[in-house]
C-alpha cells in the first residue's frame, strides 16, 4: 500500500478582510500553544471560572451562566434553541438575512413551530412590529440575529427584552458577528440568551461558542434537566418537562459541568478555552468603548474610501454594523475576478454574498485584530488598484485620502 506524505502545513499569510473569520491575535495563538491540563485539574477549573468572569464583562451582564460551548458559533445557536424550545413550541424569528433563515432551519429541525417575521434583506424590525407579532402569535421564544453579516445590517435591540418579558416570552439573540465590535448590553436590553463566537471581532480562531444565559432562562432549562445514565447515582428525579433533544447541546448538562458540581459532560476543548480567555483579556484591557470606537472608525473609513471611488454602499448608515461594509459591484465588473486579484496580488481576502445579494455586493470586514488603520489603508489601496486594472475610472489616492480624513477627524 502506497502511503501519501504531505508537507508541513504552511498557509499563506493572508489579510482576512471578509465577513469572518478574521486574523487571530498573536497573543491568542501563543496562548493556544500552552500545555494540556486534565479537565478536573484545579488549575483547569480555575481557568474555567476566570473565563466565565471575563465574558460576563464582555457580554455586559451579571449572568452566572456565562460560559463556552465547544464548537463553532452554530453550536452555541443550536444549544440555545434546542434547550429553550420543546417540540411544538412556537418560535418567532426575524427573517431579514441568511442567518435569520439559519435560526428558522434549526428551529424547524428541533420540532418547533416556526413563525417568520419577514423583511427584505437589509431591513430591520421596529419595536412596534415585534410587539404586534408577539401579541398575535404568542410564541414561546423570540429569536433574532443582532448583526447579520450577509446584509451588513444590525437589528436594534433596545426594548426587545422588556417586550418579551411583558408577554412571558423567552428572548434569544445571535451576536456571533457583533460581540467585541458593538455593544451587547445583555442586562440592560433584558435578553435571556445571547450567543456568539471567537472568530470574528473577538479576534480568536473558529471553534468556540460563547453564551450567556439569564437566571430566568436557566430555570426553564433546568426544568428539562436529565442526568446521563452513566452518571446517575441511585434514583434520579425525572425532569419536570420534556428532556432536551440533544445530548451534546444540552445546556442543563453543560451548565452543571461548568458549575461547582463539575458533573462530567464532555472534555473541555482546552486550547480553545485558553484562546477564549486570552481574547477576552485583550478586549477588556483595551476597554469596551475603545474597542467599539476602533471598529466603528475602521468601517467608516472603508465606507468613505469606497464612496470616494464612486462606489455605492448597500444598506443604511443608521443600521450598518460596526465591522462589515457591503459595497455594490459596478456594472461590467466581474466581482469574483476582483476578489481573486485581491487575493492573488495582495494576499487580501474580501467577501462575496449570498441569496438575493449574490453577485451584487462585496463585503469588506474590519474585525478584531484587523480593525486598525494600517490594515484599512492597505485594503483600500489594493482595492483601488484592482478596480483600476479592471477598467474602473478612479482618481488615484482618493480612497486613502477619504479614509485618512475619517481617522484624522476622530482624534
Amino acid at each position: 500500500m502506497t502511503r501519501t506524505i504531505f508537507p508541513q502545513i504552511d498557509p499563506p499569510q493572508r489579510l482576512l478582510m471578509g465577513p469572518g473569520p478574521s486574523n487571530t491575535y498573536p497573543r491568542v495563538l501563543r496562548a493556544m500553544a500552552a500545555d494540556m491540563l486534565g479537565q478536573f485539574d484545579p488549575e483547569m477549573t480555575s481557568y474555567m471560572n476566570e473565563t466565565m468572569a471575563l465574558y460576563r464583562d464582555v457580554f455586559m451582564t451579571d449572568n452566572q451562566w456565562t460560559l463556552l460551548i465547544n464548537g463553532t458559533a452554530r453550536a452555541a445557536i443550536e444549544a440555545a434553541l434546542v434547550s429553550l424550545c420543546e417540540p411544538e413550541n412556537k418560535v418567532l424569528i426575524i427573517n431579514n438575512g441568511r442567518f435569520g433563515l439559519l435560526l428558522s432551519e434549526i428551529s424547524e429541525r428541533i420540532g418547533a413551530k416556526t413563525i417568520m417575521l419577514d423583511y427584505s434583506w437589509g431591513e430591520v424590525a421596529s419595536l412596534k412590529e415585534i410587539e404586534q407579532a408577539i401579541i398575535q402569535h404568542k410564541p414561546h421564544v423570540f429569536a433574532c440575529v443582532h448583526g447579520d453579516t450577509s446584509t451588513t445590517t444590525a437589528q436594534p435591540l433596545e426594548g426587545v427584552g422588556e417586550i418579551c418579558r411583558r408577554y412571558n416570552v423567552y428572548s434569544y439573540v445571535d451576536a456571533t458577528a457583533t460581540l467585541g465590535a458593538m455593544p451587547i448590553d445583555t442586562d440592560r436590553w433584558g435578553i435571556d440568551i445571547v450567543s456568539a463566537s471567537l472568530q470574528k471581532s473577538m479576534g480568536g480562531p473558529p471553534g468556540c461558542g460563547l453564551i450567556t444565559i439569564s437566571d430566568r432562562a436557566a430555570e426553564f432549562i433546568f426544568s428539562r434537566a436529565h442526568t446521563e445514565l452513566g452518571l446517575q447515582e441511585g434514583s434520579q428525579e425525572r425532569s419536570q418537562r420534556s428532556r432536551i433533544g440533544s445530548n451534546y447541546f444540552d445546556l442543563a448538562m453543560i451548565m452543571n459541568y461548568w458549575s461547582e458540581k463539575r458533573l462530567n459532560h464532555h472534555t473541555e476543548a482546552t486550547s480553545m478555552l485558553y484562546a477564549a480567555r486570552e481574547a477576552a483579556c485583550i478586549l477588556l484591557e483595551e476597554g469596551l468603548e475603545n474597542c467599539f470606537k476602533r471598529h466603528r472608525l475602521a468601517t467608516k473609513a472603508i465606507s468613505e474610501g469606497a464612496r470616494a471611488m464612486g462606489l455605492a454602499l448597500f444598506g443604511n448608515d443608521e443600521t450598518r454594523m460596526y465591522n462589515v461594509t457591503g459595497i455594490y459591484i459596478p456594472n461590467h465588473i466581474d466581482g469574483e475576478q476582483i476578489r481573486a486579484e485581491m487575493r492573488n496580488l495582495f494576499e487580501i481576502e474580501i467577501g462575496s454574498a449570498f441569496g438575493p445579494l449574490k453577485g451584487k455586493i462585496w463585503r469588506i470586514g474590519t474585525m478584531g485584530h484587523n480593525a486598525r488603520p494600517h490594515k484599512v489603508f492597505h485594503t483600500l489601496m489594493a482595492f483601488e488598484t484592482v478596480l483600476r486594472r479592471a477598467g474602473l475610472e478612479i482618481i488615484p489616492g482618493k480612497a486613502i485620502d477619504a479614509a485618512f480624513a475619517v481617522y484624522e477627524g476622530n482624534q
